[in-house]
């Protein structure tokens, strides 16, 4: 029965039932109308039902409830208004007058399986006649967005509509909250210094006014990291010192494979973060994602190196420069695309945080990879250089 209910009106029936009556519902729901269902509680008493699961049952919901950050899912407002299209405007109102919902702009149409139908404008109902049926009065829900959809899609969502918010529905259609536009605004600031700080080795909770000694304990760890990621790669040039002053054009062009490598390896971190994060993918999917982003390397690589290797003949004239900077091109790339898809999901199984700790370790290795490969590749033909 409570499946059939509107959310809201569920959750006022389970406050009134028994502890164990209340479980067996919970239970016997199924899963997307038991979230619906909680979704409609503050924290802490949603806590306090959950607690009243088993314990497999508990965690199963508390993962699904877990939206993967920066999607809608994380930015909605589960407690939102839901009404049938037969009702009248006055009971609508008289709904809207005894509860504490926060819809200030629109209330939301569901069908008999609790699916999103349709909006209805505040105003509209403000001014309609008493004995009219939403359905009257509703225009259709045609601006939605996926709980698991990123934020980009939200804020173009927003941008392009013009609402003061955006119904969010599941896999099925049901309505499971509402993004609105004061929430995303404040959510885009605190992101954007929040990242910007954490993707240079500062904390995201440090402020321009903040202690001295609180930033330097923030930062230090970080670049003490960078220090000894630096002298790894330092190690891997000076192994190949002799080689490097005999020929000093490979001095010349060391930067551009690390530099490639490096770009490459972004670029394949980025992309299995970002898979990761909206849960595209899992841990489990470690070896699809690696044979993806190697095979871009070595398409990519083969690319890069033609066309490096041609202005490398125009500069310098040697056939065998080609050949060392056009192969390790190649095997620098295919080594910063693995990197790139291994080492945030390694860190994601660790329980690790990929966006502060990757692009550290990712650094370190397409540096080692590319200078490793250029130099160790000049060395076996240095009778042709």
């Amino acid at each position: 029965m409570f499946g059939w209910l509107a959310p809201d009106i569920g959750a006022g029936l389970l406050r009134h039932l028994p502890k164990p009556l209340a479980r067996q519902v919970l239970e016997d729901m199924s899963r997307n109308a038991t979230l619906m269902l909680l979704g409609q509680f503050d924290v802490e008493e949603r806590q306090q039902h959950l607690a009243l699961l088993d314990e497999t049952l508990r965690r199963e919901l508390q993962a699904l409830m877990e939206y993967p950050d920066d999607s809608a899912g994380r930015l909605m407002d589960s407690r939102v208004g839901v009404f049938r299209p037969g009702m009248t405007v006055a009971q609508a109102l008289e709904r809207l007058r005894g509860s504490k919902l926060q819809d200030r702009h629109s209330v939301f149409v569901i069908d008999d399986d609790n699916r999103l139908s349709a909006r209805v404008a505040i105003h509209d109902l403000a001014i309609a006649d008493l004995d009219q049926t939403l359905h009257a009065i509703s225009e259709p829900a045609s601006v939605v967005v996926q709980a698991t959809a990123p934020r980009d899609e939200v804020v173009g969502l927003l941008e392009k509509s013009r609402l003061p918010n955006i119904p969010v529905v599941d896999l099925d259609g049901r309505l499971v909250g509402v993004v609105r536009y004061a929430t995303l605004v404040k959510a885009l600031e605190e992101e954007a210094s929040g990242a910007l700080q954490t993707m240079v080795g500062a904390s995201k909770d440090e402020r321009a006014l903040s202690k001295v000694s609180f930033a330097v304990r923030k930062r230090q760890p970080w670049l003490q990291v960078n220090l000894i990621t630096a002298f790894l790669a330092a190690a891997v040039v000076g192994l190949f010192e002799d080689t490097i002053a005999q020929v000093t054009a490979l001095a010349v062009l060391l930067p551009v494979v690390a530099g490639q490598s490096g770009n490459a390896g972004a670029q394949a971190l980025a992309v299995t973060m970002r898979g990761l994060a909206l849960r595209e993918i899992t841990v489990r999917h470690w070896l699809a994602v690696t044979v993806k982003e190697v095979n871009v390397g070595l398409i990519n690589g083969l690319a890069i190196a033609v066309t490096c290797g041609i202005g490398v003949l125009i500069w310098s004239g040697s056939l065998g420069l080609v050949l060392v900077i056009a192969t390790s091109m190649v095997l620098a790339m295919i080594s910063a695309g693995f990197a790139g898809a291994v080492v945030p999901i390694a860190l994601k199984r660790l329980g690790q945080d990929p966006a502060q700790s990757s692009s550290i370790i990712l650094t370190t290795v397409t540096d080692i990879a590319g200078f490793f490969s250029f130099l160790g590749i000049a060395t076996l033909l240095m009778g042709m250089l």
